[in-house]
């Protein structure tokens, strides 16, 4: 029997068509049972172990609590060599205390160097460095967590409010990771990694400054990696979603000077801080370029809005933003009896 070309070239189409059909159930199928996406979750499995590091010196910034310390755990118990910075030292000899026990004999007290610091004061950020550096003798990750978060109406956020989480969330990541960056490339290898947020991917309500500070970064640290291709410098963006750790309560809201002071409960649906901090290790360890992370129905949810953006839109217009926000903080909100101080 001939094939005439008209029926081959259809039949390519069909083989197309089956191919992206089962490529999108794959993928559909996925979301609903992990809680990364989908090249993250591989690298988890087959992918270069975090033991890959071992040996190797990790700056994290914002490592007294939250995914800083839990990331700085996962490393330790591969034998990762740390550089924890923060602005309470003693919540950071906490960490570094725990970081030791749990390499189990890995590494020793010089192995953790503790630095306490104000991270909005860039006039330090180049003797921090040259601090590790000096220590260690060189830096091989440069792990930016230190940051914020909020819980806001848009139309009262007062412009000091933005303007002190620009400093913070922006400014002083862009900052020390210039001198990280210019390090690496005197070296000719190494690694700059950001803990964003899924608020950097889409827009999320209540959250306005917030949300801006993690597009600025994705912006900054999106036209680095295009800058240093083919140079053996690796540029990550860490973004998970909701994870149980105390960075709730230490939001911004509109307010200059005030916090948000809500803890997240333990019945809130939010990753652990552990399992955020061994996603964040995977991630390091492959050197991806963006690795998000959340518990369902925040894959799906993001998928969704990146690849689906119409579709994105008529959920959200079903959904509402309050209901999104009960998704996020797995709490009710009503902005005009302002029971969630917005």
């Amino acid at each position: 029997m001939v094939i005439s070309p008209p029926q081959k070239l259809t039949m390519l189409f069909e083989i197309i068509g089956a191919g992206v059909f089962s490529y999108g159930l794959f993928y559909l199928l996925a979301m609903c049972f992990v809680d990364c996406d989908v090249e993250l979750w591989f690298y988890s499995i087959f992918g270069r172990s975090p033991r890959k590091l071992k040996g190797k010196v990790v700056c994290i910034t914002g490592a007294s609590s939250g995914i800083g310390e839990h990331t700085a755990k996962a490393l330790a118990k591969r034998g990762v060599k740390l550089a924890l910075t923060a602005r309470r030292k003693n919540e950071l000899e906490r960490v570094k205390r725990e970081c030791i026990e749990l390499s189990k004999g890995q590494l020793v007290d010089d192995d953790v160097l503790v630095l306490a610091f104000d991270i909005t004061d860039l006039s330090l950020h180049k003797k921090v460095l040259e601090q590790i550096i000096n220590h260690f003798g060189s830096l091989d990750i440069l792990v930016n967590n230190a940051g914020r978060s909020q819980r806001a109406l848009f139309e009262h956020i007062q412009m000091n409010v933005d303007k002190q989480m620009f400093d913070l969330n922006v400014f002083a990541v862009v900052n020390l990771s210039r001198f990280a960056v210019k390090y690496f490339s005197e070296r000719g290898s190494g690694h700059v990694a950001v803990v964003s947020s899924l608020a950097g991917v889409f827009g999320v309500p209540y959250s306005a400054t917030y949300t801006a500070t993690k597009h600025a970064i994705h912006g900054y640290f999106g036209a680095l990696r295009t800058e240093k291709t083919g140079k053996n410098i690796a540029v990550t963006l860490l973004c998970p979603g909701p994870v149980y750790t105390n960075f709730l309560q230490e939001s911004f809201t509109e307010k200059d000077g005030e916090k948000y002071g809500i803890p997240a409960n333990k019945t809130d649906r939010r990753m652990t801080g552990e399992r955020c901090g061994e996603l964040c290790a995977v991630a390091l360890a492959n050197r991806t370029h963006e690795s998000w992370m959340g518990i369902f129905p925040m894959m799906p949810f993001v998928y969704t809005a990146v690849y689906f953006p119409i579709v994105s839109k008529m959920c959200l217009k079903l959904l509402g933003p309050q209901r999104l926000f009960k998704i996020r903080d797995s709490k009710e909100i009503t902005l005009d009896e302002g029971k969630q101080k917005l």
